[in-house]
């Protein structure tokens, strides 16, 4: 289903709405939020949406066969350990990545630890705030773990397709390590199920934990970093952090990945004789 559909067409179509957006923009009073606003409803909603009800009834297919909640209840305390995990390494993974760019770009770092402003419009602050937590998810995991994986599965193997679309994944957030990693994840619990749902729904607590911390409790563990004098100063607390999370890490990719490739070539032969 999703590697019939073209990563091409989705980036033309929401380009396409971007350019249409830019030119309607003219005619209303500009203001940053409504920019941002504008710019993550195309990104998540009207091209999303819009692409994939086009490819769904051209197969004549339904979401709920990607997107169930049949048997969902028993990955939940799974996903809250994962969660865990993925935020103690995705914090402590962005702590060796500024330090590692800070002695070469020290602006770069300074840029990624700059506070994110909080919107004082309250229609704007619950967009953004629906945004990171529930829409952009939804929207990524279609993206990413729909088309991507799937379209770089059958282009390389199950490996590549993985690694491949979770680097693009990494790419687009500050934190590339912890990003690129919860793409693997994500992607392994997709192939695992083969149902949307259980990585979307991974991908939902893991946001909903950041916008608590961004909005409502900014105060970060004794590890958090916000600000560059702080990168030497906790080292120590982060690099026992990492590489504790690392080793968990390790464990849950192989074991999401344990038989899962013999598993899809049975489904790729299945596939060809019918």
């Amino acid at each position: 289903m999703f590697d019939e559909m073209k990563t091409r067409h989705l980036l033309g179509l929401t380009l396409l709405l971007m350019i249409l957006f830019g030119i309607g923009a003219i005619f209303v009073p500009y203001s940053e939020s409504f920019a941002d606003i504008g710019l993550q409803a195309i990104l998540y909603i009207a091209g999303p949406v819009i692409f994939f009800r086009y490819h769904f009834r051209k197969q004549k297919r339904s979401v709920h066969e990607v997107v169930f909640t049949k048997g969902s209840i028993r990955w939940l305390p799974w996903l809250l350990g994962f969660v865990i995990l993925s935020l103690a390494f995705s914090m402590s993974a962005f702590w060796l990545q500024l330090f590692i760019l800070y002695p070469t770009f020290p602006w770069l770092v300074d840029f990624f630890l700059e506070p994110i402003p909080m919107p004082e419009n309250p229609i704007y602050l619950t967009l953004t705030i629906l945004s990171i937590a529930i829409i952009g998810p939804v929207a990524e995991e279609f993206i990413f773990r729909g088309v991507l994986l799937k379209r770089m599965i059958k282009k390389t193997s199950m490996w590549g397709g993985i690694v491949i679309s979770s680097i693009l994944f990494g790419i687009l957030h500050p934190d590339f390590l912890g990003a690129f990693v919860f793409g693997i994840v994500a992607s392994l619990l997709y192939l695992k199920t083969n149902n949307l749902f259980i990585p979307t729904l991974f991908h939902i607590i893991n946001n909903s934990i950041v916008v608590i911390s961004m909005y409502i409790a900014p105060t970060w563990p004794q590890w958090g970093i916000s600000e560059s004098s702080e990168l030497y100063a906790k080292a120590l607390p982060n690099m026992f952090v990492l590489l504790i999370s690392s080793i968990f890490m390790t464990w849950v990719i192989m074991r999401l990945a344990k038989g899962l490739q013999r598993t899809i070539r049975e489904e790729e032969i299945s596939e060809i004789r019918h």
